[in-house]
């Protein structure tokens, strides 16, 4: 098995050249390789020894071709579950680019979010409402607190707590005509 494992290892080289197919950001090729290399030593030993036995290190590059497409391509990868799904979620402005001498002054500056500007007007609107209104408010929204764990937490009946929050809501409706 370490005479395979070997020239796994060896095919890192011909893995990367193979992913410049799908994108030509090193980060994220560097990342799709890596979960391929992890694959390749975490995959039953048999049938990576099939592989080897019937065509060699042809073999292997055949099966890692296949796995770095799946890898790049479906959402159900490892590679997506663990990196993908949460980088593609970041704000667009958030780039990072490969030139280290770029100074930060040659950076553009980020303009705030629509919704951002949205949500200080209602900051705004729960700071003139009754206090304990608007600290319930915050305890559920802010905090992802649900019905049942705020109940728990401030010893505060579930149907108060609703009340409060549906009250609170309804009168943040009517300021913003929603």
């Amino acid at each position: 098995m370490n005479k395979i494992y070997k020239i796994v290892g060896e095919c890192r080289k011909h893995f990367i050249k193979m992913s410049y197919t799908f994108t030509i950001d090193e980060n994220e090729i560097n990342e799709v390789v890596q979960e391929l290399m992890l694959y390749f030593l975490q995959m039953n030993k048999d049938t990576l020894k099939n592989i080897y036995e019937k065509d060699g290190k042809q073999g292997i590059l055949r099966y890692g071709a296949v796995a770095l497409r799946r890898s790049f391509n479906s959402p159900r990868s490892q590679y997506f579950y663990k990196f993908k799904k949460y980088y593609t979620r970041l704000d667009d402005n958030c780039n990072i680019t490969n030139n280290l001498n770029e100074k930060l002054e040659n950076i553009p500056a980020i303009e705030a979010p629509k919704n951002y500007i949205k949500l200080e007007h209602i900051d705004t609107e729960l700071d003139n409402m009754y206090w304990y209104d608007r600290e319930i408010f915050k305890l559920y929204y802010y905090e992802n607190n649900t019905l049942d764990s705020l109940a728990e937490k401030t010893g505060i009946s579930r149907n108060s707590l609703y009340t409060t929050i549906d009250k609170v809501r309804k009168e943040l409706k009517y300021i913003f005509n929603d």
